[in-house]
């Protein structure tokens, strides 16, 4: 993502964000919410641009894709110079490649490439250069590697591959995107359901103890990247399984009646089945109703 990401672009840092740049957008006043940063350094855009306070491009064309990153990170010997706002940055020695980089708003402009401390560690940390040596050699690995840490980036919030839209979808599945298998049975109708709930409440598990277990199962879903919830009773898994909220000593007494009850329903079921993650979510519900 650095080497791919740093490839387009340019660093913003025309002057000193302290000395120019106000408040975050949440911390200003109402009738400045929602506008952005303020920034009060000349035209506050364009050439005076500021966020992070480095300044300056990585490539001879930072809108196109290209190996030019790589290519210039091994190219030069780069030495510490300082951007118009005080960031330390790097720029080539002895004034090379000076006239490399075109101006992103004067045509009439140039300026040399420049790299970040981190970009530099791609070079020279041994693990790191071992990856870009290998990449600048061979670019399409690179591309490559770019396109699917891209991928994951831009998808990692949107949760299960289920909610893939369009037909430009890949058809794998990833590790990121917590796969579970797929169903292979037919579901459990209402019968079924009524026979577990109480199968599940004549276990001997309380009330309390099926309630705490089925929440500790769906409660780590979070709507902001669709991950976490009850789907794939990952909570008889660890790290889950272990967690002190979770009350690990009984949760691990709970989940091995509810498997004791599963394996005796599938086994007596030769066309329908009942999962763990659907079983702890039923107790759940059978306590709570029993309870009402």
């Amino acid at each position: 993502l650095i080497a791919g990401g740093h490839t387009f672009g340019k660093a913003h840092g025309a002057a000193r964000p302290a000395d120019y740049v106000d408040v975050e957008p949440e911390a200003a006043s109402i009738e400045q919410q929602g506008l952005g940063w303020k920034n009060s350094y000349g035209s506050g855009n364009a050439g005076d641009t500021i966020t992070s306070g480095l300044e300056g491009a990585w490539t001879i064309d930072p809108a196109a894709w290209t190996n030019n990153f790589l290519q210039n990170l091994y190219g030069y010997e780069w030495v510490q110079t300082r951007s118009p706002a005080g960031a330390t940055q790097w720029e080539p020695a002895a004034g090379a490649a000076s006239n490399l980089v075109p101006d992103a708003h004067d045509p009439s402009k140039r300026h040399a490439p420049m790299m970040l401390t981190t970009d530099l560690a791609l070079k020279v940390d041994p693990a790191y250069r071992e990856i870009t040596m290998r990449w600048l050699e061979n670019p399409e690995q690179f591309e490559d590697a770019f396109a699917r840490a891209w991928f994951k980036l831009t998808h990692r919030d949107m949760g299960p591959s289920s909610r893939y839209l369009g037909n430009l979808t890949p058809s794998a599945e990833y590790v990121w995107q917590d796969p579970i298998p797929e169903v292979d049975y037919s579901p459990i109708n209402n019968r079924d359901v009524n026979r577990l709930k109480g199968e599940i409440l004549d276990s001997g598990l309380t009330t309390a103890e099926l309630v705490r277990t089925a929440w500790a199962s769906a409660s780590t879903f979070r709507g902001t990247d669709m991950r976490g919830g009850a789907n794939g009773a990952r909570v008889r898994l660890a790290p889950q399984s272990s967690w002190a909220a979770n009350n690990p000593q009984e949760l691990t007494r709970v989940i091995g009646v509810l498997e004791g009850i599963q394996n005796e329903f599938n086994e007596r079921s030769s066309r329908r089945q009942v999962s763990l993650a659907d079983l702890i979510v039923l107790g759940g519900v059978a306590a709570i109703e029993s309870a009402a």
